[in-house]
């Protein structure tokens, strides 16, 4: 009796220990079907059968008796229920990568794929050149780098972190200052000796400018000057979600910019621009790694981090 009794003891975990496994791989399953788009996509990112992928879905969908996605021949869709539970799964699967990279951890070693959106500008001219350094001091860890000036969900969207260039304001989310820039109003001397240099803000309505138009203040550029805040409304004879346009305009003796000077520090320091009204200073921005948590921080996202924060302690722009 006590035999049998151990036995079905043993069978009873054997069985637990089945079925939490079948409904981890159901949940990985979905996940990446959802993530994919298709069955086969999911299935070569999970590396089995497409066979197998679809019955994982099946026994998913059978044994919660309801229906998660909407297949049709062109595309998959989810149910009201199926969005409800692939945010429960993806909670979930990376509740489970959080503890491994918290174990991982403790070897203290930087491992694994590490995935970063970037805004452009700044990635192209400040954090481009720093990866191969980066990556020959960390030979297991591999960059995938996302270019982008939009505001990434870092959690939704699989970033382990972010660089964003803003005074940030609160969030969930966890940063640290890399360093700071700041927006400096700008021309050519060409310009400058055609058209005159504004003696204060307000005279900045009568020139030619070229307007970002993702700054957060849109059209209404705003200074610090001796007698306190100034702020103008511009009308941009040009208007660019590229800093980089706005500059090209700039240097080809057209108008006025307000861009970071991490963009127009190079061009500055050259001569091809000077700085206009300086005793009006403009915007000062930070420069942040964002990331989702402090708790378990991957050994990865804490070198690069580290990494950074050393390389740009002797930023090569003007404050």
């Amino acid at each position: 009796m006590e035999i049998n009794a151990q036995m079905r003891t043993c069978l009873s975990r054997q069985k637990g220990q089945w079925l939490l496994m079948d409904r981890f791989e159901e949940m990985q399953a979905f996940a990446a079907v959802v993530d994919a788009g298709s069955f086969v996509r999911a299935a070569d990112a999970l590396q089995v059968s497409k066979t197998a992928v679809s019955r994982l879905i099946g026994d998913l969908e059978t044994r919660l008796g309801v229906r998660l996605l909407h297949r049709t021949t062109r595309r998959l869709s989810l149910t009201v229920e199926g969005e409800v539970f692939h945010v429960r799964c993806k909670e979930l699967l990376a509740a489970v990568d959080e503890a491994e990279a918290e174990v991982t951890s403790r070897a203290d070693e930087a491992v694994g794929l590490l995935r970063l959106n970037v805004p452009v500008s700044f990635g192209l001219l400040h954090l481009a050149p720093l990866w191969p350094a980066f990556l020959h001091r960390h030979p297991k860890v591999t960059l995938d780098v996302t270019l982008a000036d939009r505001i990434v969900d870092l959690v939704d969207e699989g970033y382990d972190m972010a660089v964003r260039i803003a005074r940030l304001p609160a969030s969930s989310l966890v940063s640290r200052l890399l360093t700071t820039t700041r927006l400096v109003l700008c021309a050519s001397p060409d310009y400058l000796r055609r058209h005159g240099a504004p003696s204060h803000p307000e005279d900045i309505t009568s020139h030619t400018v070229f307007g970002y138009t993702l700054l957060a203040s849109g059209d209404t550029w705003n200074f610090d000057g001796p007698q306190g805040p100034v702020s103008v409304k511009v009308t941009p004879r040009l208007r660019s979600n590229s800093g980089d346009t706005c500059c090209a305009a700039a240097l080809q003796h057209e108008g006025l910019v307000l861009q970071p000077s991490f963009m127009v520090g190079e061009h500055l320091r050259a001569g091809a621009l000077v700085e206009v009204l300086p005793d009006y200073r403009s915007i000062e921005l930070g420069v942040y790694a964002v990331y989702a948590s402090r708790r378990h921080l991957t050994p990865k996202v804490r070198v690069l981090i580290d990494f950074l924060v050393e390389a740009f302690r002797d930023r090569t722009w003007a404050a």
